[in-house]
């Protein structure tokens, strides 16, 4: 083989080395936990465990008769049902009830 084509390999070679070892990405660690939510947006500790209704506040622009913008209003949010993931132990182990008469 001709000695010009071995140094231009043996360059690109090197080049390619130098520039994977400069732009290779780096373990970022662990993902964070995600938090388990409902489709309102509300975790389900916002949420009455017996009516599965959502108890949270909604913050909303409030406009007055000429369509202004006046401020922020509070409204309560308008999920019927939790529909996040539950707890295993829900899953698998029912509810403690009280006795019935």
């Amino acid at each position: 083989m001709e000695p010009v084509s071995l140094v231009i390999g043996a360059a690109l070679l090197a080049v390619g080395f130098v520039a994977g070892r400069i732009g290779r990405r780096r373990p970022a660690g662990p993902p964070p936990n995600p938090t388990p939510l409902c489709g309102c947006g509300h975790t389900l500790s916002q949420h009455d465990t017996e009516t599965n209704t959502c108890y949270a506040e909604l913050r909303r622009d409030a406009y007055d008769k000429r369509g202004r913008w006046a401020g922020h209003t509070w409204v309560p949010c308008t999920c019927r049902q939790y529909v996040g993931p539950r707890p295993i132990d829900e899953v698998f182990v029912p509810r403690v009830l009280p006795p019935g008469d």
